[in-house]
């Protein structure tokens, strides 16, 4: 029997501490949270648990390996899950961080061959949203970031749309409202050098070009 999934709402721009520590504290159990992000509802595990990674990818029937996204709350959070970080990676967060910017870098030990991309990567951004950078600053820890809907549907802006998919898959939404929906990030692909962009989304390559190109001058 499926269990029922909580909703607690919370101000999109100062949510209140109870609630995130509550959010906190059942990612610390291996649970899932859907939490919202400056373009959809992301769902959120511990990202350094192999246990709370495969969880996630259990309950979108996501392919495994795809890899998932792990987001961050500061740039030097950063440097614990890569294997190394090029100056290129620096400059471009300093740019770009928090926003929609997606860097593959070189996996490091800390992250779970469940979270890893081919080849042994690890796809990491900083969101720029109060809400999923509060959850991740209480957990103390990256999350995943994947979108909080069943893999081949739509990902959802509101937690009526995260219900509608997986109620009872986890054990909580935080409703921080609609979320803008729009162009998701841009992956940049640093392991090669020169590095490639994998996708373009919201950073243009020419902003992409640019900071990098500054990097090198």
């Amino acid at each position: 029997m499926s269990r029922q999934t909580e909703v607690r709402v919370v101000d999109p721009r100062s949510p209140a501490a109870a609630a995130i520590e509550a959010a906190a504290a059942l990612l610390r159990t291996g649970e899932l949270v859907a939490y919202p992000t400056e373009t959809v509802y992301g769902l959120a595990a511990d990202g350094l648990s192999e246990c709370a990674v495969r969880a996630v990818i259990a309950a979108k029937g996501r392919p495994a390996e795809k890899g998932i996204i792990l987001a961050v709350a500061d740039p030097e959070q950063v440097a614990a899950l890569a294997a190394s970080v090029p100056p290129a990676a620096w400059r471009l967060m300093a740019r770009f961080f928090p926003g929609p910017l997606t860097l593959v870098l070189l996996a490091g030990p800390a992250v779970p061959p469940a979270a890893c991309g081919p080849g042994g990567t690890v796809a990491v951004r900083m969101p720029d949203h109060p809400v999923a950078l509060a959850l991740i600053r209480a957990l103390g820890r990256p999350i995943t970031s994947t979108s909080a809907n069943p893999s081949g549907t739509l990902p959802p802006r509101t937690a009526a749309e995260v219900l509608r998919g997986l109620s009872g898959r986890i054990a909580l939404v935080l409703d921080a409202g609609p979320a803008p929906g729009g162009v998701p990030s841009t992956v940049v692909d640093l392991t090669r050098d020169p590095p490639v962009i994998l996708r373009e989304g919201a950073v243009s390559e020419t902003e992409v070009r640019e900071a990098l190109a500054k990097e090198e001058g």
